[in-house]
């Protein structure tokens, strides 16, 4: 569950690469590039996947939940991205 992961999944969500696409061995030029991109389809809807359309919420579900499912098989609980909330 990592920033460049989600941003993978999210350019897979605005069909901005093929999902059997993962951008490894890609360099930071193009990481960076694929951001803007991502960021820019992201602006359209406020950020907020309650604003997406129909199909690309329930994309955005379906690649989330299985990227989840996965994280949460190899020992990942999400504890170190929420530890700072009671601050």
């Amino acid at each position: 569950m990592t920033t460049i992961g989600k941003l993978v999944r999210d350019a897979w969500v605005f069909e901005l690469i093929e999902e059997t696409e993962t951008c490894e061995g890609w360099n930071l030029a193009g990481i960076d590039a694929l951001l803007q991109k991502v960021n820019a389809e992201w602006d359209k809807y406020g950020c907020m996947v309650s604003y997406l359309p129909p199909e690309l919420r329930e994309r955005h579900q379906r690649i989330h939940d299985v990227a989840i499912q996965n994280a949460k098989k190899a020992g990942w609980s999400g504890e170190h991205e929420t530890n700072d909330e009671d601050e």
